[in-house]
């Protein structure tokens, strides 16, 4: 009988640092591990085909038993640069936003933001798989993470959510937490998060492991400026606010 936890954790950039800190250190023998995108994470953690997840929080609430283990999560003060509106036209001109299929959080997020912040009500439409070709006119498309990088030039209009967070109520926005359905042997959490501080320490290392000739953009400049890894007391704050509206 296989003893290993199951964890899913989002197959972005934003997350390796967390996985080579897992990696590094051999901590990979005491769990199996899935490389999923947010909203799948999620699902498989709400249907007990995960012990952990690094899901969206947005779904925290639909997960029986639900239970932030780790003192990481994915977030960012201020922009975060691969969470946003693309648009040919300003927002209060669009008709119709797509949504990215592959997220939950973001898409809470935006509708809080169009409700609260922007006070608009544009048509939002579940996005086929090739919606990003379709973008244009008046209707504008959410996308999130690695997709998203180099598109603002290509578009005029870009609305970083993360950004349009901080404008409206000067929190840090919290993407995604290690959440697990269960309870987990104290020991194998407290080494889980030795291993993630680990990683995040080593930003630099990942930085240049994942950096490559076709990516146009810093990476190190992306880890460093744009997300922040550290799920601290404001952190804290702003998810409570966040599910709270939703």
């Amino acid at each position: 009988m296989d003893d290993k936890i199951k964890i899913s954790a989002v197959s972005y950039l934003n997350s390796k640092p967390f996985l080579y800190g897992l990696f590094r250190n051999d901590f990979d023998k005491t769990f199996s591990l899935s490389l999923d995108y947010p909203s799948e994470c999620g699902r498989k953690l709400a249907n007990s085909e995960a012990d952990l997840g690094l899901i969206p929080v947005a779904l925290i609430p639909q997960i029986k038993n639900a239970q932030i283990i780790s003192d990481f999560c994915i977030s960012a003060d201020g922009p975060v640069k691969t969470v946003c509106i693309f648009s040919s036209l300003p927002l209060e001109e669009v008709d119709s936003i797509y949504l990215d299929y592959q997220s939950r959080t973001s898409v809470q997020l935006l509708k809080v933001l169009l409700r609260d912040y922007w006070k608009l009500n544009p048509n939002l439409i579940e996005a086929p798989l090739d919606y990003i070709d379709k973008i244009g006119d008046k209707t504008a498309g959410l996308i999130i993470g690695d997709r998203s990088f180099g598109l603002e030039k290509k578009y005029p209009y870009v609305y970083d959510l993360s950004e349009a967070w901080k404008n409206y109520c000067g929190l840090p926005f919290v993407f995604a937490a290690w959440v697990s359905n269960r309870e987990l042997p104290q020991d194998f959490i407290n080494d889980f998060n030795a291993c993630l501080a680990d990683g995040v320490g080593r930003i630099d290392q990942v930085a240049q492991l994942f950096q490559s000739s076709h990516l146009n953009f810093d990476v190190f400049e992306y880890y460093t400026k744009y997300i922040s890894f550290n799920f601290d007391s404001l952190k804290k704050e702003s998810l409570n606010c966040f599910l709270s509206k939703i």
